[in-house]
């Protein structure tokens, strides 16, 4: 034993060294590195052919450094700042309204005004053509220039000059910009069977207060069984998903850990506040775009045995971020830990790999680790949160993909005959109510195909690759016979694919004009009806026993 003693301290001393001496060489490169970055510039701005911009060189050299970690570490230039505020508050100054590109015009048009905000309120309408902010044309401009002018500070006024299709004459609007929150809650309400539903959508500020709002009222209301909606949340304020667990899990519990490498970035959050219900049947929908703070919530409630989860796998960001303030008005959003749900999992997807410029390496789900529920199901790290009940959604036909896209090759035909469709009725039917009539129809297949419309299949696009490999590899000539009867019945007829997809391309339409009548709350009720998800998750909840079963503990 007193021999030991001396060896250990060695030992000991021996790591410590070794560390020092890494730390030192570690610092040492780095200021080696930066001193190098420092000698480039200064050559470069007494050498170089032309004038540098300082901001768009240097600009360049910090984003390059920081795509080199991860996608979620960010740089602000002052310029960029109010985007970060956006994000964190889901706030901005303007007038609260989505623009989009009118490709066939060159123009930038009104797409949708938000409820009660200050387009909406001026009387401006879905497919109004932009053409000036006070003195400033807006014609041939990209929607980022046209969107930057419209913002402003809360307060201001500016006239507003559009061009009403509808009408065939220009309009004049004076507006005041107002701080615009978008609606992180654009709808809640109850199903058939005492059913709740919320549709939440955005983990910003005090949103958890709105979650909060809805489900005491659907409790009012009569709801014995929730649904939470979190499709295509992408996430926000990792408090607010603490909170809005909160409202169905006991006070005291943790929901959530941070690991990072300072202890300022490792925290644990636990509930503060006594909960609403803690027994009511809850089931949590998802999908790849559900990420981040609702991950958090999803996986929460899953490890707590609290909810079911269904849909598809969730999109796999374990890591949080923090901003920071820089000089001269500038900001970084930086990784500083990863997160870990009760069970003990980390439900990050992908590894960041630091060398070679950022290598990405996405976890097989055969290097993923088994953990236990607080009732002893098995759930596993890694990839996300894996549903519960895996429940596809139904996928969009091609033609309505072309149809309904603001890119190059669209015709801008379906946006057209919506605006069209506004213009000739003044009020619809109710959101759940409301549906295009068979003249309606016909009207707008019609318009398709008078338009000149063509999109190019997927199939034919493989067949074509097909017949590539087979002309290279030498089978061609033997199977030219197959191909050219295959590529008869696979030559799309835009006729018949309309009518073959009749039943999606209605539930399209129907919902662009709900939604020009009723804004986003409308369009997403009326879209309730065709959801074949929540279909699925309110015949779960008609069954307690199957509810039972799924969150029993396995064996």
């Amino acid at each position: 034993m007193k021999r030991l003693f001396p060896t250990l301290f060695l030992m000991f001393a021996v790591a410590l060294t070794t560390q020092a001496q890494s730390q030192k060489d570690h610092h040492f490169e780095v200021a080696k590195n930066l001193d190098i970055f420092n000698n480039i510039y200064k050559n470069l701005e007494l050498l170089y052919v032309d004038t540098l911009d300082p901001k768009e060189t240097i600009g360049t050299g910090i984003n390059a450094m920081l795509r080199s970690l991860d996608p979620y570490t960010e740089y602000y230039a002052s310029d960029e700042t109010k985007d970060l505020k956006m994000m964190l508050t889901g706030k901005y100054a303007g007038i609260g309204a989505l623009i989009r590109k009118h490709q066939k015009l060159d123009r930038v048009c009104i797409d949708e005004p938000y409820a009660n905000m200050p387009a909406a309120e001026a009387g401006l309408k879905k497919g109004d053509i932009i053409l000036s902010i006070d003195d400033s044309l807006m014609t041939k401009k990209d929607v980022s220039y046209v969107s930057s002018h419209l913002r402003g500070e809360p307060g201001t006024s500016f006239q507003l000059k559009v061009f009403r299709p509808s009408l065939q004459k220009e309009l004049k609007f004076k507006i005041t910009r107002k701080n615009i929150k978008l609606p992180e809650l654009p709808y809640y309400g109850m199903r058939e069977g005492n059913i709740g539903y919320i549709n939440f959508n955005s983990f910003t500020q005090e949103s958890s207060k709105e979650v909060r709002r809805a489900f005491i009222d659907l409790k009012k209301q009569g709801a014995t069984s929730l649904i939470l909606d979190l499709r295509n949340n992408g996430g926000g304020s990792e408090a607010e998903a603490v909170n809005i667990v909160n409202l169905w899990i006991p006070k005291g519990m943790t929901v959530v850990e941070n690991r990072g490498k300072l202890k300022e970035a490792s925290r644990t959050y636990r509930t503060l506040l006594e909960p609403v219900d803690t027994v009511m049947p809850i089931v949590v929908l998802v999908n790849g775009e559900t990420a981040s703070a609702s991950e958090i919530t999803s996986g929460a409630l899953q490890d707590l045995d609290r909810a079911v989860v269904m849909g598809t796998r969730t999109y796999g960001k374990g890591l949080v971020q923090i901003p920071i303030d820089l000089p001269y008005n500038t900001n970084l959003k930086v990784t500083t830990s990863k997160y870990y749900i009760p069970s003990g999992r980390c439900i990050q997807a992908i590894n960041y790999k630091h060398s070679g410029g950022g290598y990405r390496e996405h976890i097989p789900d055969s290097l993923t680790k088994v953990f236990y529920t607080v009732g002893g199901r098995e759930v596993r790290d890694g990839g996300g949160i894996k549903p519960d009940i895996e429940i596809k959604a139904d996928t969009i036909p091609n033609i309505a993909f072309y149809l309904s896209a603001t890119g190059q090759d669209s015709t801008e035909v379906m946006f057209d005959y919506v605006v069209g469709y506004i213009a000739k009725h003044p009020t619809i039917a109710a959101p759940a109510a409301f549906h295009l009539t068979e003249a309606d129809w016909d009207e707008f297949k019609a318009r398709v195909i008078k338009s000149g419309f063509t999109y190019d299949p997927v199939s034919m696009k493989q067949l074509d690759q097909l017949v590539k490999t087979a002309k290279f590899e030498g089978y061609y000539d033997e199977a030219k016979e197959a191909f050219d009867n295959l590529k008869a019945k696979l030559n799309h007829d835009v006729a018949f694919d309309l009518e073959k997809h009749k039943a999606v391309l209605l539930q399209l339409l129907e919902s662009d004009i709900i939604a020009a009548y009723y804004y986003q709350a409308g369009a997403i009720e009326a879209g309730l009806n065709y959801d074949r998800q929540l279909k699925e998750a309110e015949g779960l909840l008609r069954n307690p026993e199957e509810y039972r079963k799924i969150l029993a503990p396995s064996r």
